[in-house]
């Protein structure tokens, strides 16, 4: 299969980030190229891209889209939330702009030998590192039965944990599940009749619980904030698109802690932490894709771009 990804809301990343000739800019998910490609055009004849992904896939296919670029692109097989280990191995001291594009890519989605959707079947494996030991067949059939139900709750916010949970467990202590297809069967004969016939299928919560787990996403978008913000130039950008809420809230916070510096508890009369302010917060509501998008890429209709300014 070949790579496509759709980059999503790709003008408002550009006005996001400010993007000029000359600077310096980091793509901490490449994917198939997209955003970089726009990004090193908006800063021609000169800007330097440094591209970042852990799909050996998407590095592929964002070299291929890319090469017309030459030197003016690094692209690198890693994980954003070490950004500044990644920098310093190029002797790049500060960034003027960073962009993360969170989530799953489209061919990760289409592509049923990757495992994350139980659209057509494949084996459960979900990882975007595929040199990973750890995959979503070892979670579903190796966790115990108070984890699993935890990272269904937490990270899928699934009120039907404790059923789909209890429902795995009971399935798999007759035989593995090993495939999407199969762990998409059993959370759908675990829900009531009724939770059937919603909009979304009842296992999308649950199948995007377990790739959060998997990924570890949540604690990697934590560490990329805080790493990515010492990485930049007074006045450089911190871009993130997310799209679910668990993602944004994290974003939301960790921005606005960063405004704020002081960490100290609010009925401290004096500071004692000595926390500077980092980032200033540029969007103050989630930026949308507009309604000309959303028709015609529909699995942008959930994207929120949040953007903030280091001091």
């Amino acid at each position: 299969m070949s790579f496509f990804h759709e980059p999503v809301m790709c003008k408002e990343v550009l006005a996001s980030l400010g993007c000029r000739p000359g600077g310096v800019y980091v793509d901490g998910t490449v994917g198939g190229g997209g955003h970089a490609r726009a990004i090193l055009e908006q800063t021609a004849p000169d800007g330097l891209l440094i591209g970042i992904d852990r799909d050996s896939d998407a590095l592929r296919a964002s070299e291929k889209k890319l090469q017309s670029f030459g030197r003016r692109k690094i692209l690198l097989k890693g994980n954003f939330a070490d950004i500044g280990k990644l920098l310093t191995n190029l002797n790049i001291e500060k960034v003027d702009g960073i962009l993360l594009d969170l989530g799953v890519s489209s061919h990760q989605l289409d592509a049923g030998d990757r495992g994350f959707s139980f659209s057509s079947d494949g084996p459960l494996d979900m990882r975007m590192d595929q040199d990973s030991r750890y995959s979503a067949c070892d979670l579903v059939n190796l966790s115990s039965e108070n984890e699993l139900r935890k990272i269904i709750k937490a990270y899928g916010e699934e009120p039907m944990a404790g059923r789909i949970t209890r429902a795995i467990l009971t399935k798999r202590a007759a035989v593995p599940i090993r495939t999407t297809r199969e762990l998409a069967d059993v959370i759908y004969h675990a829900v009531p009749a009724a939770y059937r016939q919603r909009r979304i299928h009842p296992a999308t919560r649950t199948f995007q619980a377990i790739r959060i787990a998997v990924n570890d996403e949540l604690s990697n978008l934590r560490t990329a904030i805080l790493n990515g913000t010492d990485m930049l130039k007074r006045g450089g950008r911190f871009s993130i698109i997310s799209f679910h809420s668990l993602e944004d809230r994290i974003v939301k916070e960790a921005f606005r802690a960063a405004q704020k510096g002081c960490t100290c508890p609010p009925d401290l009369p004096v500071c004692n932490c000595k926390g500077e302010p980092k980032l200033n917060v540029i969007t103050k509501r989630q930026v949308y894709p507009g309604t000309d998008e959303v028709d015609s890429n529909p699995r942008a209709r959930s994207a929120r771009l949040r953007t903030a300014e280091r001091r």
